[in-house]
C-alpha cells in the first residue's frame, strides 16, 4: 500500500519561494500565470493491509512530522 501526502500552505499565508518560481516563469517568458504556490509531496510506502488504520496512521504522520499546522494545510491519498 502506498500513501501519498500533499502539503501546502494556507490561504493567505505568504509564499515568497512561489512568488520567486512566479517571476522566473515570467523571465522565461510564459504569460498569463496570475500565481504560483509551492508545496511539498511526500510518498510513504506502508505494510499495513488495513486502508482506515494507514489513513489514521499517515494523517497522523502529516499532522505531527510533515506539516505545519498553524501555517499548512494536508491532503493523504492511499492507493491499494
Amino acid at each position: 500500500m502506498k500513501a501519498k501526502v500533499y502539503v501546502s500552505l494556507k490561504p493567505g499565508i505568504l509564499d515568497p519561494q512561489g512568488k520567486a518560481i512566479q517571476h522566473s516563469v515570467e523571465l522565461l517568458g510564459f504569460g498569463g500565470i496570475a500565481d504560483i504556490r509551492q508545496g511539498k509531496y511526500f510518498e510513504i510506502a506502508l505494510d499495513d493491509a488495513d486502508e482506515q488504520q494507514a489513513r489514521e496512521s499517515v494523517a497522523r504522520i502529516a499532522r505531527e512530522v510533515l506539516s505545519n499546522p498553524i501555517i499548512e494545510d494536508y491532503r493523504v491519498e492511499i492507493e491499494g
